[in-house]
């Protein structure tokens, strides 16, 4: 769907929420327009929009939440507080962070993340939208979550995705990979973004670390977060090769070949994706 149109499509489902009564009619309003699914998928497609066009229809959708808020805010049902509250508010620091990129540019987001008086979460999005900009002469930026230890999760998740738009770097993220990779919780949350910006980057010098991980990576059911499968796919680019593995002891076996061939299918058909974390 087209930014614009997303984004008063948005609008429009908030104004149900200003008019309900009760807590009761509110909630019910919000499931009715599916609210959760309409309001990130506009405001994912305004985050990498890089127009002023959008401008109208962001500060629309600005007020409007705004008010919403409010009016939710107003009925003290634990319910509300509980869930749609925090859920509002990070839609409203996504659309100010958006509406700042659509004023001004990289230079709106980079002053937004820049202010530390700022929210945090207002701050996360602005850098979420920066790094699906990825502009030239960012990485500066990007780099230094990656390399500080200690930097908020959801920052460094970012500069991980955005990483791979800067070629020449694979580098710094194989060292955020070992400096994590004994940090189970943090492995789990980063591994799979730091295999898969090095997977999108296909840098030579990564090749150790992938046939490695065919032995003692990490196996998943899901795809993404499978270092096995991620390394036996990276592997095959770089060498042209089927390397044996802990998953799959015969690598010549046909259904191995085209398990290889779905999950690349997969991971090409989603290498320019920069994924919003819901921690803030």
């Amino acid at each position: 769907m087209e930014p614009s149109r997303a984004l008063y499509r948005f609008a429009g489902a908030l104004e149900p929420l200003l008019a309900a009564p009760d807590a009761a009619a509110f909630e019910r309003a919000w499931d009715a327009a599916h609210l959760d699914r309409v309001a990130w998928e506009a405001l994912a497609l305004a985050r990498r929009e890089n127009s002023a066009a959008l401008e109208p229809a962001l500060h629309a959708v600005d007020r409007r939440l705004l008010a919403v808020l409010e009016r939710c805010r107003s009925f003290l049902d634990p319910h509300l507080v509980t869930f749609r509250v925090p859920e509002l508010e990070r839609c409203q620091h996504a659309a100010a962070a958006a509406l700042a990129g659509a004023r001004w540019g990289v230079a709106g987001l980079r002053t937004v993340i820049s202010d530390t008086a700022a929210p945090l979460g207002r701050r996360y999005f602005a850098f979420l939208a920066l790094a699906a900009r990825h502009p030239e002469g960012a990485w500066p930026l990007f780099e230094r979550y990656l390399v500080t230890p200690g930097a908020h999760h959801a920052f460094v998740a970012a500069a991980v995705e955005a990483a791979r738009f800067y070629v020449g770097h694979a580098d710094v993220l194989e060292r955020l990979f070992h400096r994590i990779r004994g940090d189970q919780l943090l492995r789990r949350f980063l591994g799979p973004k730091i295999l898969e910006s090095l997977y999108v980057l296909a840098e030579q010098r990564t090749l150790p670390l992938f046939e490695e991980l065919l032995v003692t990576g990490h196996t998943d059911p899901d795809v993404d977060c499978c270092e096995v499968t991620r390394a036996l796919v990276a592997v095959r680019r770089l060498t042209g090769r089927v390397a044996r593995s802990s998953k799959f002891a015969d690598g010549d076996d046909p259904a191995v070949v085209r398990t290889l061939d779905d999950a690349e299918r997969h991971f090409e058909a989603t290498r320019d994706r920069i994924d919003q974390v819901v921690v803030i």
